[in-house]
C-alpha cells in the first residue's frame, strides 16, 4: 500500500509533536532566565529560583533541541520521499465488449432489440488452440485469455 506523505498520520503526528516540544523547550528556557537574571539583578534572588531555575532551564533545552531535530526529521524524510520515483501509471485499453459476440454462433440482441444471428468463424482447432493457450504454464489470467508474463 502506497500512501501519500500528507496522508501518513505518523508524519503529522511527528511534526505536530517536535513543533509542541520547541515551543515547550523555548518558554522554560525563556521564562526561567527572565526570571532568573530579574531576581539576580534586584539582589532578591533566593535558592529556589537560583538553583531550580538552572536545571529547568537545562531541561527546556532539552527540548528545544528535540523539537529541532524533529523538525528536520520531517524535512528530511519529505526530501527524501520526493526523491523516491513514483509508479508509472499503467494505461488500461477499454474493453471491447462487441468483440467477444462477434465471432460466436448464436443469438446476438444489437442496439435496436432485434435478435440477429451471427454465423460461426472458429473451427474446433482454433478452439483448441485457445484452449491450450489458457491452460499454458505462462498464463495467469486465463479467464479472460490474456497472456501474462
Amino acid at each position: 500500500m502506497k500512501k501519500s506523505l500528507t496522508r501518513s498520520i505518523s508524519y503529522w503526528l511527528l511534526l505536530v509533536l517536535s513543533l509542541a516540544s520547541a515551543a515547550v523547550g523555548a518558554w522554560l528556557i525563556s521564562d526561567n532566565a527572565g526570571i532568573m537574571t530579574a531576581k539576580l539583578l534586584d539582589g532578591t534572588a533566593t535558592g529556589v529560583e537560583v538553583y531550580v531555575g538552572q536545571p529547568m532551564i537545562v531541561v527546556g533545552a532539552v527540548l528545544l533541541g528535540a523539537g529541532v531535530v524533529g523538525v528536520l526529521l520531517t524535512l528530511a524524510l519529505a526530501a527524501a520521499k520526493s526523491l523516491v520515483p513514483t509508479a508509472a501509471p499503467v494505461a488500461v485499453e477499454p474493453i471491447d465488449w462487441t468483440a467477444d459476440a462477434e465471432g460466436r454462433t448464436g443469438a446476438v440482441e444489437d442496439s435496436t432489440g432485434s435478435v440477429t444471428e451471427t454465423p460461426a468463424t472458429e473451427t474446433a482447432a482454433d478452439e483448441s488452440a485457445d484452449d491450450e493457450d489458457q491452460n499454458s504454464s505462462d498464463s495467469t489470467a486465463t479467464a479472460t485469455n490474456i497472456n501474462v508474463r
